[in-house]
């Protein structure tokens, strides 16, 4: 439509003033269509579509993260062992820790297959199956009569689990420009950490059926959990949406804003939402951006701690001192905190432009909490120490993966590169399918078979070996942190001084021409790195 101009990176969340300060890179139809939706009118947009989409996705998620391991590990399983699971099916030594890890081999063999329906199925119906059927396996799960039983059940439910996250980030990117996602994903997260605290609680009620109908309580929360994701999972039929072009609740206007937004987000000739032509150099790019493994390694120092201590934090407090429906309702108050810190510490990432940061703090306060934790674990005079230690750990950790998520999302300029890096750095597929990404397993998955065997019976009440590992991974992600920063902070630098020498970003349009700068994305000197 128009020649290809790359520019500075706009910051994370945009405003209406900044829509209407770039518009006249845009072509002049679009550059009316952007201006027309600025100030109250861009607001009332965003406002009926966070109205209408964020809270149909957050109950699904509420729901089906209750029974939730890989991607937002909240763990029923945590709480039905202290309802008595291991010892109805004789479980002993480290079972415990098999069964949790069987999951994690489904759940990365069904990756690819799973990325792969989004190709061929819409949103809705693919969101409805994997609701449905990962209700049906839960259910099912509160049937089993051994620990052989509960090794087939763990291993089915990694099937329909390793859809969940491609298809929540895909439905989001159909609506949401990136910049305009950050604020959506942390959402997303906040939801996992809720779903924590709804966990325990639902649990503690269901074990109050203990005996009722010949099941135990821990049968009971697999079974009524179970039924209520595939209740919540059909109603998705009917309360997900395929795209703007799918709803009668948009004008045409409205369509035709979110379409045009989408497809100049990040490209200024309009390419952004396509998927033509060959991929095999952003493959390369993005396999040799040392940002992307750098990343990972923050990533897992995030999820090697979550995963631990999610999936032992029940049993963890009931060595307190508590009792075990205790211990459940005592877990809730971490997670609740959780959910508000994440939303609080996104929106000032946001309205700060900067990611860093609070990666940085927020896996200093979960660094400090195990710490506590391990120093004062084993000692009953100080058992009250030791929980606050996990709940400052929890309150650290969760606000921090939106936040690594979105910082490399930020700092990579392209569709086909920047999903084929986040298909490497978090736990799922990306929502965009290139032939080389749907051969090969995320780095990030390593974080979920690490983490589910680090806290041993053997070890209660001290749990040396959970805290020590968790504390090793966060210090190794604050590092990894630092020097991101540090080095994106000099990339940044060395380009504003050659920007300068050549008189400004058109004296650099002029030498190397704006189809040349738009092939180089981030690695283009107009380009500008989120600290």
């Amino acid at each position: 439509m128009s020649k290809s101009i790359t520019s500075v990176e706009p910051s994370p969340l945009a405003t209406a003033k900044e829509h209407a300060s770039t518009d006249m890179n845009y072509p002049p139809e679009v550059a009316a269509l952007m201006k027309e939706f600025t100030g109250a009118k861009y607001t009332k947009l965003m406002r009926k579509l966070d109205m209408r989409l964020i809270p149909i996705v957050s109950i699904l998620d509420l729901i089906m993260f209750v029974n939730a391991d890989a991607a937002f590990p909240t763990g029923n399983i945590a709480n039905a062992r202290l309802a008595g699971l291991e010892e109805d099916l004789g479980m002993e030594g480290d079972q415990y820790n098999v069964a949790l890890t069987i999951f994690f081999v489904s759940y990365i063999v069904f990756e690819v297959p799973a990325n792969m329906a989004l190709k061929y199925l819409s949103p809705r119906i693919w969101i409805t199956l994997i609701a449905v059927s990962w209700g049906l396996v839960m259910t099912l799960m509160g049937l089993v009569h051994n620990y052989e039983g509960l090794l087939a059940a763990r291993f089915m439910l990694g099937v329909p689990e390793a859809g969940i996250f491609p298809a929540a980030a895909y439905y989001i990117t159909i609506w949401y420009s990136r910049h305009e996602a950050m604020y959506r994903t942390a959402l997303f997260y906040a939801t996992a950490s809720l779903a924590g605290a709804f966990s325990g609680l639902l649990a503690y009620a269901i074990t109050l059926m203990d005996g009722i109908g010949g099941l135990a309580g821990w049968q009971w929360i697999f079974i009524l959990e179970g039924i209520l994701t595939a209740l919540c999972g059909s109603m998705a039929y009917f309360t997900i949406y395929n795209g703007p072009d799918s709803v009668s609740w948009l004008t045409d206007e409205e369509k035709a804003y979110i379409k045009v937004k989408l497809a100049y987000d990040g490209n200024r000739s309009g390419m952004g939402a396509s998927e033509e032509g060959s991929k095999k150099k952003y493959i390369k790019d993005a396999f040799c951006d040392w940002q992307v493994y750098l990343s990972v390694v923050i990533y897992l120092g995030i999820s090697v701690s979550t995963y631990g201590i999610v999936f032992g934090l029940p049993t963890i407090v009931s060595t307190l001192g508590y009792t075990d429906r205790a211990a459940q309702l005592m877990t809730i108050p971490p997670y609740v905190t959780a959910c508000i810190l994440t939303i609080v510490v996104a929106h000032l990432s946001d309205r700060l432009k900067r990611r860093g940061y609070f990666i940085a703090g927020s896996l200093a306060f979960a660094l400090v909490g195990f710490i506590i934790a391990i120093t004062t674990a084993g000692h009953a005079n100080l058992a009250g120490v030791t929980y606050a230690g996990c709940f400052i750990a929890c309150c650290g950790f969760f606000p921090a993966f939106p936040g690594v998520i979105s910082w490399l999302a930020n700092n990579l300029a392209g569709p086909y590169k920047r999903a084929i890096a986040m298909s490497l750095q978090i736990c799922k597929r990306s929502p965009y399918n290139t032939p080389l990404s749907e051969g090969k397993f995320a780095l990030g998955n390593t974080g979920g078979l690490i983490g589910s065997n680090i806290y041993l019976a053997r070890e209660k009440p001290r749990y040396t070996t959970g805290y020590g590992i968790s504390i090793g991974f966060i210090s190794l992600a604050i590092v990894a942190t630092g020097v991101m920063m540090a080095v994106l902070s000099l990339k940044n630098k060395k380009r504003d001084r050659y920007v300068e020498q050549k008189g400004g970003p058109d004296g650099v349009v002029d030498q190397h021409g704006d189809v040349a700068l738009t092939e180089m994305g981030d690695k283009s000197p107009l380009f500008r790195y989120t600290l």
